[in-house]
């Protein structure tokens, strides 16, 4: 059986997971960042952005909303204020964010505001993009026969 890294991500309310995989794919506040078997034990911040839990030919997404990594030993623990699956997200109510938050972007001329709705906006797109996992599951589910 070849090597695995094992992953949790955790959340104040849930395990959002605690399984293998053959790598590990998430956005740090210095960039995306790989792990797999063998990985160095480190620490990362973690920015909003998506992680991918990748075995094989498969691949899981879920959207993670800062926090922390831990690498040791071969096991990659994620702690986050949120994470949340595809079928978690109501995309719908992301995609009116979204939308509010560029119409006050483009509007404000406070800095520290702008600042703080760019951030905001990117927890948007995270969701949205995420969402859109379960729309293409969706789409490429047939009905058995």
């Amino acid at each position: 059986m070849d090597e695995k890294i094992r992953l949790r991500i955790i959340t104040p309310l849930a395990v959002k997971t605690d399984e293998e995989a053959d790598m590990v794919i998430m956005r740090s506040t210095m960039g995306d960042m790989g792990v797999m078997p063998g990985h160095i034990a480190c620490s990362a911040l973690l920015d909003y952005g998506v992680l991918r839990i990748i075995n094989g030919e498969s691949e899981r997404r879920i959207a993670v909303l800062g926090g922390i990594a831990e690498i040791s030993d071969n096991v990659l623990t994620v702690i986050s204020t949120e994470a949340e699956w595809p079928e978690e997200i109501d995309r719908s109510r992301a995609e009116i964010e979204r939308d509010h938050l560029e119409r006050r972007i483009q509007e404000s001329r406070d800095d520290a505001e702008i600042q703080r709705d760019q951030g905001l906006l990117r927890r948007s797109l995270v969701r949205i993009e995420v969402s859109s996992d379960r729309l293409f599951a969706m789409e490429d589910w047939t009905a058995p026969d």
